[in-house]
């Protein structure tokens, strides 16, 4: 078991990683949490048909009082609606200040309790307990919000957890495209941090099939303690904390555009990330082998190219939405070289042509009489 200590300016708390912890939940937390009046496990339907059960029986041998409120599986479910039904589940089971929320799930479910939890009584405790690789992303470092259709992640808080509870076992039943959209912030945190990491990962993940045992452990321990390091320099995203979005301003533009949940998180990132990357070589003018990325990429399954119904003027839209926007101009996450990114603004008709160019060069459609006037590079 490896307990990693995240401290930032509003608390310090940990997160404890091991194999086949589930039978001690109940005690980690009454030791972290202690006089706890109540139980309020929210989990999706997926998690709850594989193990909630387990759970609910660990917790059981210290609380009395365990409930469960089950949302709907997907990114659709950070959504108002889902959110004012968790507070009646909160509210129907009388919980109080000294209740416990417990986010039993991907990253949707951590978002959404996370942000109940911050809601609830103007605030009660809550625990983390991922169940998907890219959890260990979003389960750390206190980000909690839900989707609007007009921009992904934009109504929510900064609310840490009291402890993130990371299971690596509950990942064994994860499909494929469910662990491959976790590796994509995996190799994120190594691109934006730690040059010897993303060499690490490119000798020891060869496939997805490679995230096993010891180095599924490691990789994940790494990624965290990454973003914890950025955390704890910078909580509420005023300066280098905005790196950890690196793949993201397109990536959510994408996942907006498309419809929640059409493209998965990891996958969306992945092509921003790309885009990032190839953007970086003409901004700061200089070689970042973004055609050996797109291959690597590739070789993981990710996608490499923009659909070819996505318009790019309706992708700028989106991307001008994003929280480092400032005064409606693009602020993207850049790199400057592997383990070095900076933010950077960007000015529409430049980002607009790079959209155009790389949908090409990813093999999209490209109209050359669009509203720029202007031909498509290649």
């Amino acid at each position: 078991m490896k307990r990693i200590h995240i401290a930032t300016s509003s608390k310090q708390y940990e997160v404890v990683i091991g194999n086949e912890l589930l039978h001690m939940i109940d005690r980690m937390i009454d030791r972290i949490c202690p006089h706890v009046t109540a139980v309020l496990i929210i989990t999706d339907e997926t998690v709850a048909s594989l193990y909630l059960a387990d759970v609910q029986q660990a917790l059981r041998q210290t609380y009395d009082r365990v409930y469960t409120h089950i949302i709907p599986s997907g990114e659709e479910a950070k959504s108002f609606e889902q959110f004012y039904a968790c507070h009646t589940a909160a509210l129907t089971n009388r919980l109080d200040r000294d209740s416990l929320i417990i986010a039993l799930g991907g990253g949707v479910v951590g978002d959404l309790a996370g942000f109940v939890a911050a809601t609830y009584m103007r605030g009660i405790r809550f625990v983390q307990v991922p169940t998907t690789l890219l959890a260990h992303d979003s389960a750390v470092g206190g980000k909690t919000a839900i989707n609007h259709p007009l921009g992904k992640n934009m109504i929510g808080a900064f609310y840490q957890p009291e402890l993130v509870f990371y299971d690596i076992s509950l990942l064994h039943t994860l499909p494929e495209q469910e662990m491959r959209s976790g590796f994509a912030e995996i190799i994120k945190h190594s691109l934006i941090y730690d040059r010897v990491f993303f060499g690490w990962l490119q000798a020891n993940v060869q496939k997805l099939d490679d995230l096993r045992g010891d180095r599924l452990q490691y990789a994940i321990q790494k990624g965290i303690e990454i973003k914890a390091a950025i955390v704890a320099k910078d909580e509420k995203e005023h300066g280098v904390r905005a790196h950890l979005n690196f793949g993201h301003t397109l990536g959510h533009a994408l996942e907006s555009e498309l419809g929640y949940g059409v493209m998965t998180h990891g996958d969306a990132v992945a092509l921003g990330m790309l885009f990032a990357i190839f953007v970086s070589e003409h901004f700061y003018k200089q070689p970042l082998f973004y055609s050996s990325f797109r291959t690597l990429f590739k070789h993981y399954g990710f996608p490499t190219s923009l659909p070819s119904h996505v318009s790019p003027e309706r992708l700028l839209e989106k991307m001008k939405q994003d929280k480092k926007a400032k005064d409606q101009t693009v602020r993207m996450v850049l790199m400057k070289e592997i383990g070095t990114v900076c933010v950077e603004r960007i000015d529409d008709e430049q980002l607009l042509q790079w959209l155009y160019v790389f949908a090409e060069e990813g093999g999209g459609k490209c109209d050359s009489s669009d509203s720029r006037g202007n031909d498509c590079e290649r």
